[in-house]
């Protein structure tokens, strides 16, 4: 398969903490790939190891063609650490937008400092993503003015306005409400189904359930299986994958069982 992401016995420590033990896996344009298990299990790490958020401390990381050896350094290291960003958008758990910028200077600032982008074709691409997002007319608001799911939006129209080959997705719900997550999924479905690539971290299973081409179960700072959906919730092969739906089918029915 041609690849657009390619990972190479990826490692991380933390001090003496083994945090991912030698990961090797790769994405294919246009493939949607959840990575679900525990907390602490390395999920958020591994995503943040993808743009050099975290350094990891051996192996290579390329995304649509750039590929770095990890435990570089220098200045021709750290401007091919910059290009591989260029290729990917991030979406945090926290929304981190800046709480003195409207939304739409939120959403044009990468493209304005980090691409020198003229700011009327940044503003256009910007009103163009807010739109996509449902929040064209919040365009000149700050973001304690918006709801959490609002906020989440504009920083996914944020990640999109920078152009990127791949889109990570870090729990991107799981701060918010219940009643507003259904926003947030939707907008991630729609760049779905227009074909963006996508490497999520996720607790939603039915999100991964119906759009996701693999799931991968982190356990530990490793991949304990990998396989199509289908596959892997209804016939996971390790018992921990097995313990880990098993225990989310009950903390699921509890959850139903209070909203309604």
């Amino acid at each position: 398969m041609t690849t657009i992401v390619r990972v190479s016995h990826l490692d991380k420590y933390f001090d003496d903490l083994h945090v991912l033990k030698d990961l090797s896996f790769e994405v294919a344009p246009k493939e949607v790939v959840c990575i679900i298990g525990r907390s602490g299990s390395g999920k958020s790490t591994l995503l943040r190891c993808l743009n050099f958020l975290e350094t990891p401390d051996f192996g290579e990381v390329e995304i649509d063609g750039v590929a770095i050896q990890c435990g570089g350094q220098g200045r021709a290291w750290r401007k091919q650490v910059h290009d591989l960003r260029l290729k990917t958008g991030m979406v945090f758990q926290s929304f981190n937008l800046f709480a003195h910028m409207t939304a739409l200077e939120n959403v044009i600032e990468g493209p304005v400092t980090v691409k020198k982008m003229a700011r009327e074709a940044a503003v256009e691409l910007g009103m163009h993503n807010l739109r996509k997002v449902g929040l064209a007319e919040k365009a000149a608001q700050y973001p304690s003015r918006l709801s959490g799911g609002q906020q989440q939006r504009v920083a996914i129209a944020r990640a999109m306005t920078m152009q990127p080959k791949v889109m990570l997705f870090d729990e991107p719900t799981s701060a918010l409400d219940p009643e507003l997550v259904g926003e947030v999924l939707a907008v991630m479905q729609q760049l779905v189904e227009e074909g963006m690539t996508m490497v999520t971290v996720t607790h939603e299973m039915s999100f991964a359930r119906r759009f996701a081409d693999r799931i991968m179960y982190m356990d530990e700072g490793r991949f304990v299986e990998i396989g199509p959906p289908e596959t892997l919730f209804t016939a996971p092969q390790d018992e921990r994958t097995r313990q880990f739906l098993s225990h989310l089918h009950v903390h699921q029915h509890e959850q139903e069982h209070i909203h309604n």
